[in-house]
C-alpha cells in the first residue's frame, strides 16, 4: 500500500541529517531519523489540525489518552492507568528529568545512546558506565561487573530496551536478572522504550520493563514515544508512564518550570499514528527487516568489518577496529558516508548505520563502503 522506495527530497531544507553534509557528496546515515514521509492518516491529521487555524496551547484530550492507552494495552498486554501519564516534548528530557528526580547516582551499560552518558553530569550525578559483554557476536549484561560499579549513593538505572546501539531486544531471563538487581539494591529504573515498536526479529516480542512484576512497576520510569516508529521525531511529543505515585510527584516536580509541554501538532500525530498507522508500521517493518538483512550481508563481506546482529531498531552496530584506519567516521566520510562515531556512545572503533532509508541511499552507500575498505585490504595484503 506504501511506498518506502521513494522519500521525500530534504537536501538544502531544514534537515539536520542531510544538511550535516550540506555541498558534499556523503550520503548521511548518521543520526536516528528515517527518510521515509511520515504515515498518510498522522499527515492528514496535522492539516486537519492547522486547518483550524488557531494552535494555542492543547491539553491532552480524552481520545488521545485513549488511544495511548489502547495502544500499550494492545501491544504489550499492558494495563497502564491515565494518572500514570506524564507528556514530555520529547524523550531525552525525560531522561534528563529522570535524572534530577530520583536522589542519588546513576548507572548504565555501554556502550548506550549518548544522552545516557550526558544527562547524570548535568544533573550533578555521577555516572558508573558499565561496558556490556560481547560473548560471540551477542550482546548481554555483565552483573558482576555492574555490582563491583555499585556505591551506597547509586539509586537509579539507565536502561536502554529495546537497545540503541546493538540492537538487542532483552529477553525475559535478563529482564528478571535485571529487575532483580533493582530490588535488591534498591534501584529506580529510567527504561528508553522508544524503539519498542520496532522489533525485526520474527518470533521476538517487547516486554516493558515495568510489567515484569510489581515491585518493579513501583520502581520506574518508562519513556515511549511515537517519534522514531512514524517517523515524526521533529514534533517533539514524547510520555512517560509511572505507576507510583510519589515518584510520579517527584518526577513531575523536577519539571516544574523548566520542561515545556508538548506542542499541539506533537500530540495530534500521536494520536493520528497510534490509533490509523497500524498498516503503515507493520509495511515499514517488512522494510526495515530487508534493509537489516542486505546491511548484514555486505558487512560481512567488507574486510575488516564485523556487525552483531540487529533484532531491533533501524540502527546497525559495526565493529571497525580491525579496519586500521584511526577514524573510521572520517574514513567513511571520505569515502562519501556518513557514519555516527561510536566513541559518543562510549565505545571508540565502532560506527553506527542508520538503514531507515530507501534501497538505492541503502545499497549507493554500502558499495562505498565495501569500494573503500577493500581499497585499505589491497594496501595491507597488495
Amino acid at each position: 500500500m506504501y511506498d518506502f522506495d521513494q522519500a521525500p527530497d530534504r537536501r538544502n531544507g531544514d534537515s539536520l541529517k542531510w544538511n550535516k553534509y550540506a555541498g558534499r557528496d556523503i550520503l548521511p546515515l548518521w543520526v536516528a531519523d528515517m527518510d521515509f514521509a511520515a504515515p498518510p492518516p498522522v499527515l492528514d491529521a496535522l492539516q486537519r489540525r492547522v486547518a483550524q487555524g488557531c494552535l494555542g496551547y492543547p491539553v491532552p484530550w480524552a481520545g488521545l489518552i485513549d488511544t495511548v492507552l489502547g495502544h500499550l494495552q494492545r501491544a504489550y498486554a499492558w494495563s497502564v492507568k491515565p494518572e500514570w501519564l506524564v507528556w514530555l516534548p520529547g524523550l531525552v528530557p525525560g531522561i534528563n528529568v529522570a535524572c534530577r528526580a530520583v536522589d542519588g547516582d546513576v548507572i548504565t551499560a555501554t556502550p548506550v545512546y549518548p544522552p545516557f552518558l550526558s544527562a547524570p553530569g548535568l544533573a550533578g550525578k555521577k555516572l558508573a558506565a558499565v561496558p556490556l559483554r560481547l560473548e560471540g557476536d551477542r550482546w548481554g549484561w555483565d552483573f558482576a561487573a555492574l555490582e563491583a560499579a555499585l556505591t551506597p549513593e547509586t539509586r537509579l538505572l539507565l536502561l536502554c530496551h529495546p537497545h540503541n546501539p546493538v540492537g538487542r531486544v532483552w529477553d525475559a531471563d535478563e529482564l528478571a536478572k535485571l529487575a532483580e538487581f533493582c530490588a535488591r539494591h534498591d534501584l529506580m529504573v529510567c527504561s528508553d522504550e522508544i524503539h519498542c515498536d520496532l522489533i525485526l526479529e520474527p518470533g521476538l516480542s517487547h516486554t516493558p520493563f515495568a510489567t515484569v512484576n510489581a515491585e518493579i512497576a513501583r520502581r520506574s520510569i518508562t519513556l515511549m514515544a511515537p517519534s522514531k516508529t512514524y517517523n515524526i521525531p521533529g514534533l517533539g511529543c514524547s510520555f512517560a508512564v509511572i505507576p507510583d505515585a510519589a515518584l510520579h510527584h517527584r518526577f513531575t516536580g523536577a519539571m516544574r518550570g523548566i520542561v515545556p509541554d508538548a506542542n499541539v501538532l506533537g500530540l495530534v500525530a500521536a494520536e493520528a499514528a497510534y490509533r490509523d498507522a497500524e498498516d503503515w508500521r507493520r509495511e515499514l517493518i517488512d522494510v526495515l527487516r530487508r534493509n537489516r538483512d542486505r546491511v548484514q550481508s555486505a558487512v560481512a563481506a567488507m574486510p575488516g568489518l564485523r556487525m552483531t546482529p540487529i533484532e531491533a531498531t533501524y540502527l546497525a552496530w559495526i565493529d571497525a577496529r580491525s579496519l586500521g584506519v584511526a577514524d573510521p567516521v572520517a574514513f567513511f566520510e571520505a569515502a562519501g558516508v556518513g557514519l555516527s562515531n561510536g566513541r559518543d556512545f562510549g565505545l571508540p572503533g565502532w560506527v553506527r548505520l542508520n538503514f531507515g532509508c530507501t534501497s538505492k541511499t541503502l545499497d549507493d552507500a554500502l558499495a562505498r563502503m565495501a569500494a573503500a575498505c577493500s581499497g585499505v585490504s589491497a594496501k595491507i595484503h597488495p
